[in-house]
């Protein structure tokens, strides 16, 4: 398996991106993102779910629906995932503001225009 698709399989099969973080450095490959935003990533996943889970869930079934759909984007998938994510808890950006956003990927982003 290639890096990005183990990344995939970690974030949409909701593994944790610190365990991830660990077998990564095992491959001694570089992927997008770097251990600590990884690490900040599952704290803000971590969080959601105490705080809000219906929103994490909500993130969830658009992410499903995305890689479902598969508009020939599958790499960028769960990298946009993990940056919707980590806007969370950032400038008061509140997390149904963040759903709203991620919604709207279905509308343009991976629409096949």
């Amino acid at each position: 398996m290639t890096l990005i698709e183990i990344f995939t399989d970690y974030v949409v099969n909701k593994k944790s991106l610190v365990e991830y973080v660990e077998l990564r450095k095992t491959l001694n490959q570089r992927g997008e993102f770097n251990d600590e935003t990884l690490i900040l990533a599952q704290n803000n996943l971590d969080r959601l779910g105490r705080e809000n889970k219906k929103i994490l869930d909500e993130m969830y079934a658009i992410l499903f629906k995305i890689v479902k759909l598969d508009r020939g984007h599958c790499v960028e998938y769960p990298l946009d995932f993990i940056k919707e994510i980590l806007k969370l808890y950032k400038n008061s950006v509140e997390p149904k503001d963040i759903l709203r956003d991620y919604k709207e990927i279905l509308n343009h982003k991976y629409s096949g225009a």
